[in-house]
């Protein structure tokens, strides 16, 4: 999953990972993550039903 990490929806930080919910996708920053986002390794994706979490190799 090689692409360029980009910036947190809500305050335009870097992200750190992407949540997706369902049809509802957003970059967040540390700051912005969940914490089921927080506990991934970087580089690690956990997919739950319609749900995945992604952390970025950097974050």
């Amino acid at each position: 999953m090689g692409r360029a990490e980009g910036k947190c929806a809500i305050c335009g930080k870097p992200a750190i990972g992407m949540e997706i919910y369902g049809c509802c996708a957003a970059e967040v920053c540390r700051e912005h993550a969940s914490e089921r986002l927080l506990a991934l390794s970087p580089g690690e994706r956990r997919d739950e039903g319609a749900c995945m979490l992604w952390r970025y190799e950097s974050g």
